[in-house]
Parts: C-alpha cells; sequence; structure tokens
C-alpha cells in the first residue's frame, strides 16, 4: 500500500519523523550546526500554540517581559550548582568585532572581553538578579514574570524540534514570601500545562514529580509533563520547579517582612519549548503525513476547487462565499486557487495535516453542496454536505475530530502502559522488545543493577507515580 511519507512508522519511526518535517514544509536544517530554520507553515503552528499557552499564563497571575540574551559569567559562578548541568552545553562570546585578516574576517585580537558573555540556555541567574533589585518589601510579593526567547544550548546529536542547539520557549520564574506559596505555584503551572496538552494538543499525559536522581539541577522538587510517542518512547514535554531559597540566596532576593525583619524569598521556574512540536507530530501523524488537532491548524479547513474552463467564475464565487460564510463563525479556512492538479492539492493539504478538506466540483456547484473528508479519520469519513448545513456543522466535526485524537491517543497509551514486579521481570519484557513506560517500585531503581540495565537498554527514570509516588515510570527517550 503507498504511502505519502517512506519509509512508514513500523519501518524506522525516526526516519519516518524526519521525512515527515519536510514532506509538511515545516521546517528544515539551517547553514549553522544543530540549529534549524522554521518555515512559515511550521511557524503558524507555535504562533497558535504559543497563543494558546500564554492566555492561560497570563490568566494565572504572569506577566511578560524580556531579558537579555547574553548573560555576564559571573552570574553563572554564582549559582554553581544550577550552572553545571548546563555548562558543556554553554555557547560563549569571548569578542566584540572582527577584523580583516589575510583576506579573511576574524574576531579581531584587540577585541577581547575581560570577562566573556553567556548565550542564554536558561535565565534562572539574570532574572534572579533583576528580581534582587526589583523585590524590597512583601508588598512586592508575590512577583509573577515570563519571557517568550529563543535560548542555545550546543546540541551534539540534534533533531529538529526535539533537540536543536537553539529553540524557542517560554520560561517563567517567579517569586514568593513562604515556601509553601512556592510549592503550590509550581505544581499549579504544572497542572496548567497538563490541561493545555489535553485541551490544546490533545496529548494526554503522565504527571508527576522527578525522583531525586533526575530533577533540575539546584531544584528542591522538579514536576514533569511526559508523553508516549507513537514508538513507545517518552518525551518531556514540561517541567515546573519549585527552587526553594538556592537561587534566591544567590542573588540576594530579599525582602522586609511585615515583621519589619528582612527574609530570603522563595522561587519558581518552569518552562515548555518548541519541543512540544515535535511531541504533537509525532503523536498524532500517520505515513501519509501530519494530522494537527484544529485548535493549532493554522488552516482548520481547505477548500479544493475542481474546476473546468467553462466553469471556474461560477466556481469562484461559490467557493469564495462559503470561504465567507466560515470566516465569519471564526474557523480557519482556506480556498486553494492554485493551478495545481486536484489531486496534487489534495495531498499537500493530507501531507500538511489540515483537519478537514472540502472538495467542489461539477456536482456539487449544481447540487448546492460540498464533499468532506476528515484528516484523522481519511477517505472512510467523505460525506456530502448542504451548503446551508456548513456553519453549523463544520464547528462541531472540528470540536469532534479534537476530541476523538485525543482519545485515539489515550487509548494506545494504555496500552503501553506496563507494571513490573522486579528487575528481572523489567529486563525480561525490554530484552523481548516490548515498548512504552514501564511502572516499577522506585526503590528497585536506586540499585547497581538498575544502572546496568539504564546503560544496557538506554532507559531512565521519567516520574514518579501520582497516584503512589513509591513507584516510578522508567522509559526509553527522546
Amino acid at each position: 500500500m503507498k504511502t505519502a511519507i517512506t519509509p512508514t512508522r513500523a519501518e524506522n519511526f525516526n526516519e519516518w519523523y524526519q521525512n515527515l518535517i519536510v514532506a509538511a514544509d515545516l521546517a528544515e536544517n539551517a547553514p549553522v550546526r544543530g540549529c534549524m530554520t522554521i518555515k512559515p507553515y511550521g511557524w503558524a503552528i507555535w504562533e497558535l500554540m504559543r497563543d494558546a499557552m500564554d492566555k492561560r499564563i497570563k490568566a494565572a497571575g504572569v506577566q511578560n517581559a524580556n531579558f537579555p540574551l547574553l548573560i555576564p559569567i559571573e552570574y553563572f559562578n554564582k549559582e554553581a550548582e544550577h550552572v553545571a548541568g548546563f555548562a558543556k552545553e554553554a555557547a560563549v562570546v569571548t569578542h566584540y568585532r572582527l577584523k580583516m585578516i589575510d583576506g579573511k574576517l576574524q574576531p579581531d585580537p584587540d577585541s577581547k572581553l575581560a570577562e566573556p558573555y553567556i548565550i542564554r540556555p536558561t535565565s534562572e541567574t539574570i532574572i534572579g538578579e533583576a528580581m534582587s533589585r526589583w523585590v524590597k518589601s512583601y508588598r512586592d510579593l508575590p512577583l509573577k514574570l515570563n519571557q517568550w526567547v529563543n535560548v542555545m544550548r550546543w546540541e551534539m546529536r540534534p533533531r529538529m524540534f526535539l533537540r536543536t542547539s537553539e529553540f524557542n520557549w517560554q520560561e517563567g520564574h517567579n517569586v514568593f514570601a513562604t515556601h509553601e506559596e512556592a510549592n503550590e505555584d509550581a505544581r499549579k503551572m504544572h497542572k496548567v500545562y497538563g490541561d493545555y496538552m489535553r485541551d490544546v494538543l490533545a496529548i494526554p499525559c503522565i504527571m508527576g514529580e522527578k525522583t531525586p536522581e533526575e530533577r533540575f539541577a539546584g531544584a528542591d522538587h522538579t514536576y514533569t509533563v511526559e508523553q508516549i510517542m507513537q514508538d513507545g518512547k517518552a518525551l518531556q514535554a514540561g517541567t515546573s520547579h519549585d527552587l526553594g531559597q538556592h537561587f534566591a540566596k544567590s542573588f540576594g532576593i530579599q525582602y522586609l517582612g511585615t515583621d519589619g525583619k528582612l527574609a530570603h524569598a522563595w522561587t519558581t521556574s518552569w518552562g515548555t519549548s518548541t519541543r512540544m512540536m515535535g511531541g504533537l507530530f509525532m503523536t498524532h501523524s500517520d505515513d501519509d503525513g501530519l494530522i494537527l488537532p484544529p485548535a493549532v491548524a493554522p488552516y482548520q479547513v481547505v477548500i479544493i476547487p475542481i474546476s473546468r474552463d467553462e466553469n471556474i467564475d461560477a466556481m469562484r464565487e461559490y467557493t469564495a462565499n462559503i470561504e465567507k460564510s466560515l470566516n465569519q463563525i471564526g474557523v480557519r479556512v482556506l480556498v486553494d486557487n492554485s493551478d495545481s492538479r486536484a489531486p496534487d492539492k489534495m495531498w499537500k493539504w493530507i501531507k500538511r495535516g489540515v483537519p478537514l478538506r472540502i472538495e467542489v466540483g461539477g456536482r456539487e456547484l449544481e447540487t448546492d453542496t460540498v464533499t468532506i473528508t476528515r484528516r484523522d479519520l481519511g477517505k472512510d469519513s467523505r460525506k456530502i454536505l448542504s451548503v446551508a448545513d456548513l456553519p453549523e456543522q463544520i464547528p462541531e466535526m472540528l470540536s469532534l475530530i479534537q476530541s476523538d485524537m485525543y482519545a485515539a491517543a489515550e487509548k494506545r497509551n494504555r496500552a503501553m502502559m506496563h507494571d513490573v514486579a522486579s528487575l528481572a521481570d523489567l529486563e525480561k519484557v525490554l530484552a523481548a522488545g516490548k515498548v512504552g513506560f514501564f511502572r516499577i517500585k522506585y526503590d528497585l531503581t536506586t540499585t547497581p543493577e538498575f544502572d546496568g540495565l539504564m546503560e544496557k537498554y538506554k532507559i531512565t527514570r521519567r516520574c514518579l507515580d501520582d497516584a503512589d509516588p513509591t513507584y516510578v515510570f522508567v522509559a526509553k527517550s527522546y
């Protein structure tokens, strides 16, 4: 059976994913090693994802700001424990101008910086310094900030959207007067992420706390959102950290309390990135291309006219009226009036994952109807609808697609969740090639024997089970 993407998921999932990105015209590798150029269609998806997340962040009482790209190295030295995790990935700026030397532009030796700057891999340090100046009294708390920026972490094994040296993200940083408030907020933002993944991206998640071995450097607690991809591997889609007073003490974030005494504040940080896009694509797509939930589809409906020379004017008027009626009710719609052949148009939008395709030919023109197909269900969902019914039917169909996509992913996830009673059982199923998340007693994973399994099968602890934290989920991961 022919498919638009080869190899198929079953044949080679990793190569299928790379070819999916190209077929859907989402991104391409950039001239800079480990970086990518996100193309207009891919960026349109990110904008919808970003805007939906931004609304939820602001609803949590957070304000957006923007902090510098370059961070003084002295700030990193103030928080050595935290920075140790990023040191090997840090990109360093050492000069401030170029000079023509031997016919080539090179860093001018005379422009070497007395102290180098780090291109931000994350912004806890520079935001912590600002907070130490902005927070003076209990009246300044809580202070809740977020920024939408790009960051750089020198990636050795890049993969578009999943791991790139430069990527886009949001990072939130909040300050509180008490540890109770900080921990409550870290958990709140964790829930915001989980709700967003479910409601907007139609992705079910495993929610839980990272084990001490896996938590964010410098954090007291790290709460993670874990997703299961179609190949059974885990993808960490977002994290929220209770940072205790580590950063407050390192950067002098203090406030004058109601008792008239100075006290160190308590901080949190939380973030998601364009990695969510990789998770979105791998969760829902098939061997013919992308499948997008309506909430983040740049075009929720594409109208494909199949016209002849003698009816082209009538066809343009007919499809323009449908487009107008759907636009008026808030549906994102496009009429593909390109001069490509009708089959080529159809495959283009199949590969790009548009939730609904509307075909209009001579028969539809004569009967005041359209032929409509759901991308998630394919040709078996084709049916004829009256044009008059579209303003009512289309929103209902989009809502159903959104919920059906979540249900399909949830059903697949349940089949890839396994309980194992011992390390011997774990090795047995891994050796047999079983994939997914394996739930096992946490204390069994603190042994040298488990370290050996991690090395042999490339598995990691993903998070503790929220329902029973004596258990932990382990899986292979991206």
